[in-house]
C-alpha cells in the first residue's frame, strides 16, 4: 500500500473502484483554510481517458506492479496495433486507442517495451529519442540560421514537429518522444 502523498508522475496504482490508474501529474495543494489535498491528473490505463481529481494525502492505494518486456512493433490494421515479444515470439494485439501517442514515434520493426499488469497488456513505452525522416516541409531558406523561428515538418509517422529553417525533405532527425520535439539532425 502507498499513501497518495507518495504518488508521483509515471506511477501506476489500483483505485478503490478497481480501476488501474497512471499518474500524469501530482502536486500538493494547501488551500487557505481546510485540509491539504493531493491534486492529480490521472489516466485510466484500460480505456485511455484522462481526468483530474484530488485525494487526501493519507489515502492508501495498492501500487500496481508493472512488468516490461522487449517487443517489436509489427504493424497496425484497422483499430489494432500488433507487437511481437522478441524472446518468446508471442504476438500481442493492443487497441490503437491505448497506444495512439506512442504510435506517432515508432515505425514498423521498431523495438519498444510492452507493459504488463499481471497477464494484461496495459501499454507501450517508446525510447526517449527516435530517428525519423522528414517527408514534407517548406523549402529551406538560404542563409537560414539555427536561431530562426522554425517551420513545421511532417515526419514519416505523420508526426508534425517544429524544426529549424535549414531542415530539408529526406533528412533524418532525432526526436524527443517525451515532448514530441526536434532535438537535432541524425
Amino acid at each position: 500500500m502507498i499513501d497518495a502523498s507518495k504518488l508521483r508522475a509515471g506511477m501506476t496504482f489500483v483505485a478503490s473502484d478497481g480501476k488501474l490508474l497512471r499518474v500524469l501529474e501530482a502536486s500538493h495543494h494547501k488551500p487557505g483554510k481546510g485540509n491539504t489535498v493531493m491534486r492529480m491528473k490521472l489516466r485510466d490505463v484500460r480505456n485511455g481517458s484522462t481526468f483530474d481529481t484530488t485525494y487526501r494525502p493519507d489515502e492508501k492505494f495498492e501500487q500496481a506492479i508493472i512488468e516490461s518486456r522487449t517487443a517489436t512493433y509489427l504493424y497496425q490494421m484497422d483499430d489494432t496495433a500488433y507487437f511481437m515479444d522478441t524472446e518468446s515470439f508471442e504476438q500481442y494485439e493492443i487497441p490503437t486507442v491505448a497506444v495512439q501517442e506512442e504510435l506517432r514515434f515508432i515505425l514498423e520493426n521498431s523495438e519498444v517495451k510492452i507493459q504488463f499488469y499481471g497477464t494484461e497488456v496495459i501499454g507501450v513505452t517508446v525510447p526517449t529519442t527516435v530517428e525519423l525522416t522528414v517527408t514534407d516541409t517548406q523549402p529551406s531558406i538560404k542563409g537560414a540560421t539555427v536561431t530562426g523561428s522554425g517551420k513545421p515538418a511532417t515526419l514519416e509517422t505523420g508526426l508534425v514537429v517544429n524544426v529549424p529553417d535549414f531542415i530539408e525533405i529526406g533528412q533524418k532527425l532525432i526526436i524527443n518522444t517525451q515532448e514530441g520535439t526536434y532535438v537535432s539532425r541524425a
